[in-house]
């Protein structure tokens, strides 16, 4: 007889998605990628894909969450649609509806901050990152994939590190390549994202981000691409050695459990934190054990976010530390 697992409850999800009205609306209204077409999607480098209204749904995805111990979720504009990377008129008024629409939603969300990458207004970053709202930072992978794109971002990188919160590197958007031919669904996520985190990861290294921004926290999404894993030929190849950096954070989105053991043998239990990629993926349950699933689901998030935990009525919530 199969035990079931109850999963650990004020659990804090870091990396989930889900689009406001508003922005809904703006993608349907748009004649070129990205666009939505009732509820398909298209975007330049990926086939369209069939969203399921019921992944945006508020009430639904609360729910979800409540039955799998989620006590708070960090939403994330998908940045695989490549908003960010639109020429600027175009993109400001997709990211504003973004900011706009989670200011509306319920508490049990907060969010990440987006930004254009063409010509980005970081005064407008600094305010928003003083609002409670607003957990800190997301920048696409696409953006920072060598040493140079992180020495670009630099500006954005002192707001975020001056506000005391954090940056997520997601996915960005795939390109369209020339002569590619046809590519299976599952191409984008599992090829190109994982290579777009694993020189985000090498990138901050060779830039040597942590001298230049001592007090910065990084998380990267999906394991950041098991970057951390390739350690040793990193050494191999004279990358010389890299030690454990107790502020920079892998999260659990996209990732089995034997690759998010290996990610631990390299960088332990407390860099990494949950995150599910919701509605694309499910919260991590369990891992490795009471201690570590507490660590994984509520303590390192929390540590990320510089938020603590504390017990009410039963429940674990979190709250801005002091």
């Amino acid at each position: 007889m199969t035990e079931h697992h109850t999963p650990s409850t004020g659990a804090i999800d870091v990396h989930q998605h889900l689009w406001p009205d508003e922005l809904v609306d703006r993608l349907r209204a748009r004649s070129k990628a990205p666009y939505l077409r009732g509820w398909t999607l298209h975007t330049d480098g990926e086939p369209p894909y069939d969203v399921d209204p019921a992944g945006h749904d508020v009430a639904t995805r609360v729910a979800a969450d409540r039955d799998a111990g989620v006590g708070s979720a960090c939403l994330s504009l998908s940045a695989p649609l490549g908003i960010e990377s639109l020429l600027r008129p175009e993109a400001q008024p997709l990211i504003d509806a973004w900011h706009r629409g989670v200011r509306e939603l319920p508490d049990h969300y907060r969010a990440w901050v987006s930004v254009p990458a063409e010509d980005p207004c970081v005064p407008d970053v600094r305010r928003l990152l003083e609002e409670d709202r607003f957990v800190g930072l997301q920048l696409p992978a696409t953006d920072l994939l060598t040493p140079f794109a992180w020495e670009r971002a630099a500006k954005l990188l002192l707001a975020a590190e001056l506000s005391g919160k954090p940056v997520f590197v997601h996915p960005g958007p795939e390109p369209r390549r020339v002569l590619a031919g046809r590519l299976p669904e599952w191409w984008a996520p599992v090829v190109g994202y994982t290579a777009q985190l694993q020189a985000a990861w090498w990138g901050w290294q060779a830039f040597g981000g942590r001298r230049l921004f001592p007090r910065l926290k990084l998380l990267f999404g999906a394991g950041a691409g098991l970057a951390p894993v390739l350690v040793e030929r990193h050494a191999l190849r004279g990358g010389g050695r890299t030690t454990v950096d107790p502020d920079v954070f892998v999260d659990t989105s996209g990732t089995g459990v034997r690759a998010l053991e290996a990610i631990v043998r390299v960088l332990g239990i407390d860099a990494l934190v949950l995150g599910s990629d919701r509605p694309y993926g499910d919260p991590l349950e369990e891992f490795l054990g009471d201690a570590a699933t507490h660590a994984v689901r509520v303590a390192n998030p929390a540590r990320l976010l510089g938020t603590r935990t504390h017990e009410q009525g039963g429940d674990r919530e979190w709250a801005v530390a002091s």
